[in-house]
């Protein structure tokens, strides 16, 4: 199937009528576990997962359920295979825990989703792993922070919550230039929009959770990469660590890729649209969004990905209080994580908060985001509704004033003030 289009291999990849009913829909296998083959070659197969495609034998290894959504997932991202994990998170620690231990260095993105950026600035260093965390829009960041022991360079494209862009082709060549591999993050584009593997990544994560389920009610994430590659991730992190899908969440997200480009491409239509009125609005600071001239990296854009996506950030010249005022004030636009879902959502990002307290990042690190941040930014999901509607929504809330608009900056000021009294003193330093 590798000859068909993107629309066409997200309905027919990975799926075939059922042999004993002919059901075009693929079944949904709630089973725990599975019949072993007899002794002989195959029960040793299965108990041992000697093979890509061993017998199943019980469904934290693998599941027929989960092979459809691997399946299509390979065949939308290029790549040799892919693995169905329980969540974003699951598929990026499943990565991490299976080709790094102590001694060795990763370099990674100092922007990416917050759960992310823990794991690799707090968790992986306990075990033993150096992390460094570096612009990795800026390449001679990512050249200069490369060690011997490098075995991974890791980035998130375009990245959570600024819009921010790497070079993946140029990544791709600096990490191959010592041995280590790439994994991109690539959430945000989708397969249809972003093909890591084709630009020289060596392994790609989604968290399905969003665009690839799309109707944001099934947790999932999942891994592309070499048939060699994924295997081993799924003997030793899979089996191992516990992160294995549900077989009903597989069944959903597969169902939600069979829409994956025709959403797509109206997420990105609609929030072209919406980007450039609110670059024009007289409450908003900055938009961030790939697909706008004013994008600092559109040229970048323009050559890695066919589209801009969903995703837009943009600061409010009123900051908090004026983003308090906004969540009173939005009636089709959800106040909510997550993203990439049919409905529009949007989240408030306070720069003390999610940059300043940060502290694996350096003050330089911290200077550098807030040029993005400001002192808070928007981060908006635009959904699958009317563009008209959002942006009327969207209108009426920025122009909102209301009382706790006014009051809530006051209020989260002695608040923050009241809990940094409350923390124990530090001891006493000779």
């Amino acid at each position: 199937m590798t000859d068909l289009s993107q629309d066409t291999l997200a309905i027919h990849a990975g799926e075939e009528p059922d042999p004993a009913t002919g059901a075009l829909t693929p079944a949904l296998h709630m089973s725990a576990t599975f019949r072993l083959p007899g002794f002989g070659p195959e029960l040793f197969d299965a108990l041992m997962m000697g093979s890509e495609e061993a017998p199943y034998a019980y469904t934290r290894w693998a599941h027929p359920t989960a092979r459809v959504l691997e399946k299509k997932m390979a065949a939308l991202e290029g790549g040799e295979a892919a693995l169905a994990v329980a969540s974003g998170m699951a598929a990026i620690s499943a990565i991490m825990f299976t080709f790094l231990q102590a001694g060795d260095h990763v370099v990674a993105s100092d922007v990416c989703y917050a759960g992310a950026q823990e794991l690799l600035g707090i968790h992986l260093p306990r075990q033993g792993i150096a992390v460094s965390l570096v612009d990795t829009s800026d390449t001679e960041q990512v050249r200069a922070a490369l060690t011997p022991q490098t075995k991974i360079v890791y980035v998130e494209t375009p990245a959570n919550p600024i819009t921010r862009l790497s070079d993946i082709r140029a990544l791709a060549e600096i990490a191959h230039e010592i041995g280590a591999i790439l994994v991109v993050d690539s959430t945000w584009a989708s397969p249809c929009l972003q093909r890591p593997l084709q630009l020289g990544a060596d392994y790609v994560v989604h968290s399905a959770t969003k665009y690839l389920n799309g109707h944001g009610d099934a947790l999932g994430g999942v891994i592309v990469g070499p048939k060699a590659g994924i295997h081993r991730i799924r003997k030793e992190a899979l089996v191992h660590l516990g992160g294995a899908m549900s077989p009903f969440n597989a069944w959903l997200i597969a169902r939600g890729l069979a829409t994956l480009p025709l959403r797509m491409a109206r997420h990105s239509q609609s929030a072209l649209v919406i980007a450039q009125f609110l670059e024009g609005h007289p409450a908003v600071k900055r938009v961030f969004y790939p697909g706008l001239v004013s994008h600092p990296q559109h040229d970048l854009a323009r050559r890695q990905m066919s589209a801009g996506g969903g995703m837009i950030a943009f600061q409010l010249k009123g900051g908090l209080g004026a983003a308090i005022a906004m969540a009173d004030k939005t009636r089709i636009i959800t106040y909510a994580t997550s993203l990439g879902h049919a409905r529009s959502l949007w989240f408030y990002y306070p720069a003390d908060l999610y940059v300043d307290a940060a502290p694996f990042l350096t003050p330089a690190q911290k200077a550098a985001f807030r040029e993005w941040i400001g002192d808070g930014i928007v981060r908006l999901s635009v959904g699958l509704e009317d563009p008209k509607d959002l942006m009327a929504d969207l209108d009426r809330a920025l122009r909102a004033r209301t009382a706790k608009g006014r009051l809530g900056p006051v209020a989260y000021a002695l608040l923050k003030r009241l809990q940094s009294s409350e923390k124990p003193a530090a001891p006493d330093k000779d």
